[in-house]
Order: C-alpha cells, then structure tokens, then sequence
C-alpha cells in the first residue's frame, strides 16, 4: 500500500462500482441471479442504514438488495464465496468460453484453480495467491470478477462511447438599473444640455460686474455671520447621505469582451519586460559575483592541496600504520580468547576433579557405610536361618507323606479282596 500510494487501501471499492456498472451492462440480474435464485447487488450504501450493523444485518435478512461493496468487505464468508463463484462461471461462459457452473459441494480449491486458468487463458495476469479468493471478498475477488466482467463485453461486443452533454444556452444577464446611481451616458446628456443652457443665455459683462461688487459689500457686512455657522450638523449629516448615492459613477464593463483580455495581456506583458530588464541586471551581477566566488574557491582549494600534500601523505601513512596495528591487535586478542576459554575448561575439569576427590575421602573416612554392611550380613544371616528352618519342615513333611502312602500300598497288596470304591479311585 505504502508503493502504491494513501489511496491503495480503497482500490477495491472503486473496481466494486465499476463491476456493478458492467454487470448492469451484461444483464447479470435477468440471467445469472434470477436463474439461481440470488439477491441483485445495489449501490444502497450500508453505512446510511439506521441502527448500526446489526440494522444491516436485519435489512438484509429482511430480504433487502446487498449494498455496492459486496466483494469489498467482509460480511459472510461461505455466501460471498458461493456468489464468488456462481458469477464468475457465469462470467466466462458469457465470454465464450465453457464453464461448468459450481455446486455446493464442490471443492474450493479446484473451483478456484479453475477460475484462473480461465484468467489466464484470457491474457490477464495473476500475481496473488489463490488463497486470496477463499474468503470470497477482497481486492483480489474485484479484480476478478472486473477482469471476467470486460471480457465478456468484449465478446458480446460492446464498446464504451465518449459521453454526450446537452448543450447549455448562455442565458443574457440583465443589468438592473439603479435609481441611486448615475450612469456615465446620463452624465454626459446632462453635460450637454447644460452647454446648450450656457449657449442660449446671453451674458451681460456690467450686469456681471455690479453683481460681483454687491456680493462683495455683502460679504463684507456678513464677516461676522460666515465665522459661526448656524447649519445643524445632524441636516448637514442627513443632506451628504441623500445626495452621495447620485455622486457615484459605475462603468459597468463585459467580462466576456475580448479587447479588454487583450488589453491586459499588453499591460502585463509591458509589466513583465521591465521587471524582467530590471531583475536580468541583478541576476547577471549575482551570476558574475558567484562565478568569482567559486573561481577564488577553486584556486583557494588547490593552493590549499599543494600546500598540505606532504601533510596528507603522512595522514595516509598514519591510517595503513593504524589498520595494521588494528589487524595484529585483532589477531592478538582472537589468540587470547582462545586461550580463555581453553583456561576455563580447564578449570571446569579441575573443579569437577576436586569435587569427586572430596566426594571420596569423605566416604572413606565415614563408617556409616561399613555398619550398614554389617546390619545387611546380620540380616541375611537371620533370613538364612528361617529359610534352613522351613527347609527342614518341609523335608520332614514331604518324608513323612512318602511313608504314609508306601504304607497304603502295602496295605493293599496284602489285602484279599479290592473294594470296588477303591479300585474307581485308582
């Protein structure tokens, strides 16, 4: 995911409504689910159910239609296998190619073998485990199912053709005209109705003249009244707002006008050419002082090499002595690690020694052993006895039985006449 990049982890959604969009196209509810008695996929998004999963759940074993990442994410293993499965003969037979449909009881790795030995009958590559597929959702099982889904359009012959927009009419915009702004065509009528004005009154200079003089002894009578004005500041404030919408002027201009984009293209155009000259002055200043700066630093470094070449030999002299002395060390210490661990074997030897030395001169100091031998003999001595004992008794025993029977058939050979009892027991 890392290679591919942040958005990998959600490939699987998109190729899921991608082959929702394909098997609309193949007819897949007509032909595939209604022959197998299968729900149909939707774009019904599972996360806008109410009530959480189990709301789902109840939704769908309501008998509702499965949401659009049924391939995508888990939800019930055996049954998303066994739609898996059915779609994706469904797919290949609809590409021409003859597929045996799946049964229940089938075995799933067979299935699955099959499945993309057709894959790659087609030219598709497979680069994942087949045990990708058991599961019957994940990336994988989309790109299947997306692969089967365009071959079989190729074989039905469907060609994807570029959109077609409905042509949009550019409504005009209307200008609202504003009573509390004047237009720049309204200004110039009344610039030249005012000329006309000026045109028609015929002026008299000494009319004029006495005017100006009588004005003047006015305003001289009335110096004192112009210094403290009696206008309320309130009207004045109220007289400014009523009159400054009228003194505002809007050139209202066409956006879409192609000279005033080709205006601006000059102006910048100009802008951009005397910054440029300007700023080609600068960089060709700070190209020349770098260039400098790098010229002293190149005669700076090999003045600097030549200068301490002998220093850099006897550095490199220095270093093949340091390794060696690193090389012999190494050497020395490989040596003296050998030999401890040969000493602690040694000693490991010579402990076990010392032990089993001790181990000896204490049982040979100890008379602990030497009384139970005697407490064995005298103990044997006393079962030698009975046994002599119960020897005796049953040799006495067996003697005497031998004495009695001889005696019995003694008796019987002198006896005249056998009885018959005794002859069946013989």
């Amino acid at each position: 995911v890392a290679e591919r990049g942040p958005g990998a982890a959600y490939h699987m959604f998109v190729l899921m409504e991608e082959l929702l969009d394909k098997l609309k196209l193949l007819s897949y509810e007509e032909e595939a689910l209604r022959r197998h008695n299968m729900r149909p996929l939707s774009r019904c998004p599972w996360a806008a159910r109410p009530g959480g999963w189990r709301g789902m759940f109840a939704w769908l074993r309501a008998g509702a239609r499965l949401g659009p990442h049924y391939f995508a994410l888990p939800t019930n293993p055996g049954e998303q296998f066994f739609m898996f499965c059915t779609l994706a003969a469904w797919l290949i037979t609809k590409a021409g190619h003859p597929f045996e449909q799946p049964q229940e009881y089938d075995d799933p790795n067979a299935i699955i073998s099959n499945v993309l030995s057709e894959l790659r009958s087609f030219g598709r590559p497979v680069d994942f485990p087949p045990s990708k597929l058991k599961a019957g959702y994940g990336e994988q099982a989309c790109y299947v199912l997306d692969c089967l889904a365009e071959e079989a359009l190729k074989y039905t012959g469907f060609s994807w053709k570029r959109p077609t927009y409905p042509t949009e009419e550019l409504e005009e915009e209307e200008i609202t005209e504003d009573d509390a702004e004047l237009m720049l065509n309204k200004l110039e009528e009344d610039a030249v109705e005012e000329e006309s004005d000026n045109d028609e009154n015929f002026i008299d200079l000494n009319v004029l003249k006495a005017q100006t003089n009588r004005s003047d002894m006015n305003d001289s009578a009335k110096q004192e009244e112009i210094l403290q004005s009696t206008t309320d500041a309130a009207e004045w404030n109220l007289e400014v707002e009523r009159v400054l919408p009228q003194l505002k002027v809007t050139v209202r201009t066409d956006n879409k006008d192609w000279r005033i984009h080709v205006d601006q293209m000059h102006q910048h155009k100009d802008g951009i050419e005397s910054s440029l000259k300007e700023t080609k002055g600068y960089l060709d200043k700070l190209h020349n002082e770098i260039s400098r700066t790098l010229e002293k630093i190149n005669s700076r470094e090999k003045y600097i090499n030549n200068q301490l070449e002998h220093l850099v030999q006897e550095y490199r002299s220095a270093q093949a002595l340091l390794s060696e002395a690193k090389e012999k060390y190494q050497e020395g210490s490989g040596g003296v690690n050998e030999r401890i661990r040969v000493l602690s074997e040694i000693t490991e030897v010579l402990e076990r020694v010392k032990q089993e030395t001790e181990e000896r001169g204490s049982s040979m100091t100890d008379g602990a052993p030497l009384v139970k031998i005697k407490q064995a003999l005298t103990k044997l001595k006393q079962e030698t006895i009975q046994m002599d004992i119960q020897i005796g008794v049953m040799e006495h025993t067996l003697l005497q039985s031998k004495l009695k029977e001889k005696s019995n058939m003694t008796r019987d050979m002198h006896a005249t006449m056998i009885p018959e009892a005794t002859v069946g027991a013989y």
